[in-house]
């Protein structure tokens, strides 16, 4: 993708008072497109391992697709970044939509003519639109005050939960709705993926109006607004001079390569014990329920107890749940309560992490920051997520989760650390 040139584009004078009113506007409108989009993304956790393994031949090959998909993710953040720095959220958004919408289409050619190579390819433009859906969230509290940003970011993760829970459960629907076609019954679902990120990307770009990002530039303080401190030169030197933004990129790390590690893996030992694909949907929509829906609880505590705290929870929670997830064995419900938790946990590190991160690194910086979380973040889960297939066909899914919970240690440990030797920084949103 060619990034334009980085030239702000004029705005008219906002005045501060306005703020609430725009603030409003903005989050409805993120809302919508949340709601829009998290029926797409979900189709690639229910069934990319089950589409990668009829095209491959093998199931040592399953946890690839999704991988494919997170990596795509990663590929496209810093790219996104930069175009968002230079022309806003509003263009950015549009563009990681119309990149998950060709995907879409390439995993249905490649499912149709069992072309593995270009499955890899579409299912990584198809990750465009989960980076859209992630960059929503920061778009949130572009106009946010600090004491209430934990909660903005909060509320547009938790609009993604209508979607989120109805998306998988629709993939035993809208494969049938290809039965007789040329068109294979598990690739039909990313069909009506593409249509919706289609509808996504047309909402944010007629509706998210004025740009949040660049109108949080313009009231800005005359020394934040230099353009220097915009490249991701400047967001990588603002993180390394941070030890909270270190921090805050490890929560959101962390806790995303542990959901995806063992997430993915989950419909595949389902299916070893017998599971059908509606009890495989019930419970990833019970795990997608766990990471939208509470996350307003989640904004809540991070603005209210602090940051740090909410991290230590995130810490905790996916460590039960692998516990759960990793001896189920044949037991669904438990099974379903591990998922669900680890839905839970991931939703704690992501709002939590996202907050600090954003609160951490000044203003110019922000989107470059951003950009770099998601792609340290999906790059990490990328990995996570090749390796479980291997770690699940070589040693067994009990392993995969005890693995994941190990690497919670370091972020649990580094929290603790930061929240010792800085307890000012760590009470500091309670009293605010």
């Amino acid at each position: 993708m060619t990034v334009p040139p980085r030239t702000d584009r004029p705005l008219r004078p906002v005045d501060p008072a306005d703020l609430p009113r725009l603030q409003r506007r903005t989050s409805g409108v993120l809302i919508a497109s949340q709601m829009l989009g998290g029926l797409g993304v979900p189709v690639s956790i229910a069934l990319a391992p089950v589409l990668a393994t009829e095209v491959s031949g093998t199931e040592a090959m399953s946890g690839f697709a999704s991988t494919a998909s997170v990596i795509g993710t990663a590929l496209v953040s810093l790219p996104l970044a930069a175009l968002m720095n230079a022309r806003g959220r509003r263009p950015g958004l549009v563009v990681a939509y119309a990149i998950g919408t060709v995907g879409a289409g390439l995993v249905v050619l490649a499912a149709t003519i069992k072309n593995f190579p270009l499955l890899m390819l579409g299912m990584a433009a198809f990750g465009a639109a989960s980076s859209a859906n992630l960059q929503a969230r920061f778009a949130a509290a572009d106009l946010a005050p600090t004491e209430r940003r934990a909660r903005a970011i909060s509320v547009v993760v938790w609009a993604s939960t209508v979607g989120a829970v109805l998306g998988p459960n629709l993939s035993a629907p809208a494969s049938r709705s290809f039965a007789g076609t040329s068109i294979p019954q598990t690739a039909g679902p990313f069909v009506w993926a593409a249509a919706v990120f289609v509808l996504t990307g047309t909402l944010i770009g007629v509706l998210l109006r004025p740009d949040p990002l660049l109108t949080a530039r313009a009231l800005a303080a005359p020394e934040e607004q230099t353009r220097a401190g915009r490249s991701l030169r400047a967001g990588l030197a603002a993180v390394k001079a941070s030890p909270r933004a270190r921090l805050a990129l490890l929560a959101v790390a962390v806790s995303h390569t542990t959901m995806v590690s063992i997430m993915v893996m989950t419909p595949v030992d389902l299916a070893h014990h017998g599971a059908r694909l509606e009890l495989i949907g019930l419970v990833i929509s019970g795990h997608i329920a766990g990471m939208f829906a509470f996350s307003p609880l989640m904004g809540w505590l991070a603005d209210r107890l602090g940051r740090l705290t909410v991290i230590g929870l995130a810490a905790g929670l996916l460590s039960v749940a692998a516990l759960l997830a990793g001896t189920a064995g044949p037991s669904h419900t438990q099974s379903a309560v591990g998922l669900f938790l680890l839905g839970l946990g991931w939703s704690a590190g992501m709002v939590s992490g996202s907050a600090l991160l954003t609160d951490s690194v000044p203003q110019p910086a922000r989107a470059a920051v951003q950009g770099l979380s998601d792609l340290t973040m999906n790059t990490a889960a990328g990995v996570g997520g090749a390796a479980a297939g291997l770690v699940m066909s070589q040693a067994g899914y009990g392993w995969l989760n005890a693995i994941g919970a190990g690497l919670l240690l370091p972020m649990a440990a580094l929290a603790l650390f930061t929240a010792r030797r800085h307890p000012v920084v760590a009470a500091k949103v309670i009293s605010s």
